[in-house]
């Protein structure tokens, strides 16, 4: 939503402004200039990426309009499935712990936790990790470098959508100039016809100029940023999982090592400690 309020915003100033210092509006509907720049724009992004990446940019461009970051109550679901399943490490043995990370989708534990089994890079870095555990050999800082290589790998890859949308936006401003220069080249072709006539091709070719610089820092220069902004918020969910796990390594009561998790967390979104006690001790979901 927040996107299509910032687009309607801009033209509406844009086209506004334009239309109040005397410009027409027709001159600016030039369907095959924007057919020339769009559709070449997506002929290199096509040429530029794999289909996976190309898939997951459309993925990852409906995340951004829905803004679909991680909220409150995702925060709380997480300290809630990693304080009970802490508290089966604590108090259970390997084999009846083995038994719910083997199978999450089919465990009491996970199954309060739905939205949880449907994320399935979450629900495997979470059982990966709970397995390096209870196994017992690997040294807190070796799993902590570990998590650390994965993060920045899941991050990296999140992120080549964003990556994809920005090369199509740094690409814009060019290809706008390819069509307002076979705009030109038309224009050229109709010297022998009147002025007005003359003047209404070249207005024709400078609207892709305009298009493609409109375009890219409007359009999808924005749209990128937001998929990045979208992105991060959803790898910062796996640091907390990584805090939280780091923390009981060393040592922490489950309740305890969720303050770590629960430190950081954006402000904005932090839930209170009362918040979390009622997530987890409190008889919260899993609880």
């Amino acid at each position: 939503m927040g996107i299509l309020i910032g687009l309607v915003v801009a033209l509406a100033a844009m086209l506004g402004g334009f239309v109040a210092m005397g410009g027409h509006l027709e001159v600016l509907v030039q369907p095959f200039e924007y057919v020339i720049i769009l559709g070449t724009s997506l002929g290199t992004f096509i040429i530029s990426n794999s289909a996976k990446t190309i898939k997951d940019t459309g993925k990852a461009m409906g995340e951004a309009f829905k803004n679909k970051v991680p909220h409150q109550k995702d925060y709380l679901e997480v300290l809630g499935l990693l304080h009970n399943l802490m508290r089966e490490m604590r108090s259970k043995s390997r084999s009846e712990v083995e038994a719910h990370i083997d199978d999450p989708k089919e465990s009491p534990i996970f199954q309060a936790y739905p939205n949880i089994i449907k994320n399935t890079p979450m629900l495997n870095f979470i059982c990966d990790y709970a397995r390096l555990i209870i196994i017992g050999n690997a040294r807190p800082h070796e799993i902590e470098a570990l998590m650390d290589e994965e993060i920045q790998t899941i991050h990296h890859d999140l992120l080549k959508a964003k990556h994809a949308l920005q090369d199509v936006t740094d690409g814009l401003p060019a290809i706008g100039i390819v069509a307002a220069v076979l705009g030109v080249i038309k224009a050229m072709g109709a010297l022998d016809q009147p002025p007005e006539v003359l003047g209404a091709l070249i207005g024709a070719a400078l609207v892709g100029t305009f298009a493609g610089i409109f375009f890219s820092y409007g359009v999808f220069g924005p749209i990128a940023a937001k998929i990045k902004y979208v992105r991060e918020k959803q790898v910062r969910v796996f640091v907390i999982v990584k805090s939280t796990l780091i923390a009981y390594m060393n040592g922490a009561m489950p309740q305890v090592a969720l303050e770590y998790g629960r430190k950081v967390i954006s402000a904005h979104d932090r839930p209170t400690i009362d918040q979390v006690e009622n997530e987890t001790i409190g008889g919260g979901a899993g609880a």
